[in-house]
């Protein structure tokens, strides 16, 4: 998957959480979460755009490991909004996916970079 291909699919991610968040109930609980969630995700995308704009290795590391705690951050909110009833397990089952593999995804990229970065020195 190359960068543009990513960036797509993390855009399509928060967009994707967005549409969720509208299904979420009138609730403390779902304001709370929706709120959360709402951050996390479209965080998730707009710092992915932030790091390919790095100005370094040092940059890019520091910019992805922001991606990749707020992918986390996402995983989070969704598993605690199925626990919490909030949607049905079906309604979640393929954002939760989504999040966790792009959390995959960007612990995989920063350790790459972590080692192309040492390989230079």
């Amino acid at each position: 998957m190359n960068s543009s291909e990513l960036k797509e699919r993390t855009m399509d991610f928060a967009v994707r959480v967005l549409k969720m968040v509208n299904a979420l109930p009138r609730t403390t609980a779902g304001r709370t979460v929706g709120g959360q969630i709402a951050r996390s995700s479209t965080s998730v995308a707009a710092n992915y755009r932030a790091a390919l704009r790095a100005k370094s290795d040092a940059d890019f590391i520091n910019k992805i490991t922001i991606v990749l705690e707020e992918a986390d951050e996402s995983a989070f909110w969704l598993e605690l909004a199925e626990r919490a009833e909030l949607l049905p397990p079906k309604r979640l089952k393929a954002l939760r996916q989504e999040s966790e593999e792009l959390t995959k995804i960007f612990n995989a990229t920063r350790s790459t970079t972590k080692r192309r970065t040492r390989a230079k020195s």
